[in-house]
């Protein structure tokens, strides 16, 4: 391909090291790097020839430090149309704000994952219609560690929060699967803090983010001496986390041979380090979590059934956005409240018809994608509310919308009181929607949930049966 042997990176970093990480990280994707370590350079540079060849930036903040958002500002307005990514150690999200109005197309947060590297990268300089607001941002707003901030009242999500929230008070592994985006990580996280063991050991490891040599020293642990290179003793993350819990993110791309010796670990309940004599027994609770279904991976021999049987005493699949899309106006509204808080940004409302125009949109990203494409218009909104005219990009890729007819009403709580067309719907499914809502918004405690509701236990179970739904749940 002639395209991606054109394309060529200016890399403003004064890091040897990571200078040749990301190198090498852009060079398997056909790019050549040129490499500059100050300011004055950089800008400099886009009057060369090379420069003129320039398909994209990433600045490293370390760089041009307090004056990045400046340096920003001023490739910007030499060269318009050129992507810029900006490399920082901070979480601000003040300084991810700055960074946006002075130009930036993407804000990454260090340590970076290649994989979200490189994303980045291919997201900024695609040759498709312009999605500039559809780039998954990775600003870091605090998140909440609440089941109650997992907003939503689509019946599956509300199942699987509920079972979660049962699941969190137990012991045992737990396997969460659903699309990148959905939020996985955000339950994880929900769960821990919920469970016995929210004041022990806690690690997440991403397996993507680790390289295939180096997974099984990170899980087992090593010796010293146990092969080339390993030159101290490596403690891993299973022994680190005894007495506590582990999770295993992106588990579906888990090598075979990295899952024959997980297989045995859960099994038996002990773990051997690499160039071990001896193993020893941790008490370890495994969640992982899955954006592909590891049935279909078993079925295809990408995944043993064995492990899959291991790690998923409870399962939980949390659904796509498109299969909860009447929440899309609560998370909007949520998200909104949130980026309301940060530095450096206002609450705002947001119009009927820049909702329609969010339910419009199919989301591939899920609701991660939602709310960055909210952030990014809420940087750049002038007025008291979102528009249809803060969402450029998603306008042209959605298209005209057409008028449509009275949609389902809902009442305050988010439940639904009348079908698509326009008739009530019936009691029984009423009832069910709004024991679902308690069963999450309650985490499973189904006591609490009789007092709420004023009804008893035992009526409580019956109904569970007689509505079909899944108290484990």
């Amino acid at each position: 391909m002639v395209e991606p042997e054109q394309r060529l990176l200016m890399l403003i970093d004064k890091e040897a090291g990571q200078g040749r990480l990301v190198g090498a990280l852009a060079g398997r994707e056909g790019w050549r790097t040129l490499s500059v370590d100050d300011s004055e350079t950089a800008i400099a540079t886009l009057g060369t020839r090379q420069g003129m060849q320039l398909s994209a930036i990433i600045l490293d903040q370390a760089v041009p430090g307090d004056r990045a958002c400046e340096l920003i500002a001023e490739l910007k307005a030499r060269r318009p149309a050129l992507p810029i990514l900006m490399l920082t150690t901070s979480t601000s999200p003040q300084l991810a704000v700055e960074a946006m109005r002075a130009g930036a197309t993407d804000y990454l947060v260090k340590p970076v994952a290649p994989e979200r590297l490189m994303q980045a990268l291919r997201n900024a300089t695609t040759r498709e219609a312009p999605r500039d607001e559809l780039i998954p941002l990775s600003e870091k707003m605090p998140a909440n560690l609440d089941f109650d901030a997992m907003v939503g009242t689509a019946p599956p999500f509300r199942d699987a929060l509920a079972k979660a929230a049962k699941a969190a008070r137990g012991h045992g592994h737990v396997l969460i699967e659903g699309e990148s985006g959905t939020g996985k990580e955000m339950l994880v996280r929900a769960m821990h803090a919920a469970s016995p063991r929210a004041k022990t050991a806690f690690r997440s490891i991403n397996v993507t983010g680790v390289p295939a040599s180096s997974l099984e020293s990170v899980l087992f642990g090593h010796e010293k001496g146990a092969f080339a290179g390993a030159f101290d003793q490596q403690v891993g993350a299973f022994q680190h986390c005894d007495g506590g819990t582990l999770v295993l993110d992106e588990i579906d791309r888990l090598p075979i041979d990295v899952q024959d010796r997980l297989i045995h670990l859960l099994g038996t309940g002990s773990v051997k380090p690499l160039g071990a004599q001896y193993g020893f027994k941790v008490d370890v609770r495994v969640i992982s979590a899955s954006n592909l279904p590891l049935a279909d991976l078993v079925a295809s021999g990408h995944f043993r059934q064995e492990l899959l049987d291991l790690i998923s005493r409870t399962s939980i699949e949390l659904p796509p956005l498109r299969k909860r899309d009447r929440d899309i106006g609560a998370l909007t509204r949520y998200f909104l409240h949130q980026i309301g808080q940060q530095p450096g940004l206002r609450p705002l409302g947001v119009t009927s018809d820049a909702m329609r125009l969010l339910g419009s949109f199919d989301w591939p990203g899920n609701v991660r994608q939602l709310q960055a494409v909210l952030f990014r218009a809420a940087v750049f909104c002038e007025g008291d509310a979102l528009t249809e005219d803060d969402f450029p990009q998603l306008r042209e890729i959605v298209g005209e919308i057409e008028p449509v007819a009275r949609g389902p009403m809902r009442d305050s709580a988010g439940v639904m009181l009348y079908s698509s067309d326009g008739n009530l719907r019936p009691l029984e499914e009423i009832e069910a929607d709004v024991i679902r809502l308690a069963i999450g918004h309650y985490r499973g405690r189904m006591t609490e949930v009789a007092r709420r509701l004023g009804i008893g236990r035992s009526t409580l179970y019956r109904k569970l049966s007689d509505l079909g739904i899944d108290n484990a749940a």
